[in-house]
């Protein structure tokens, strides 16, 4: 497995785990816990993006790692 491949795998897990931490604030009833499970995913948010621009400077870098 590439290192870009890695890279993107990765991406695609941060992605899976905001989903997930949204999906809990948007059922749990307590205030606190809606709060702290929003805050996380905004971070994960500034992760994963931080994720994706990785893999466009490995694809600039690498051509051989577009598209995987």
């Amino acid at each position: 497995m590439t290192i870009a491949s890695d890279v993107k795998k990765c991406a695609a897990s941060l992605k899976g785990l905001e989903a997930g931490l949204s999906n809990l604030a948007l059922r749990t009833q307590d205030d606190e816990s809606k709060r702290i499970l929003h805050e996380t995913m905004m971070k994960v948010s500034e992760v994963t993006k931080d994720i994706q621009e990785r893999v466009g400077e490995l694809e600039r870098e690498e051509p051989q790692y577009r598209g995987f």
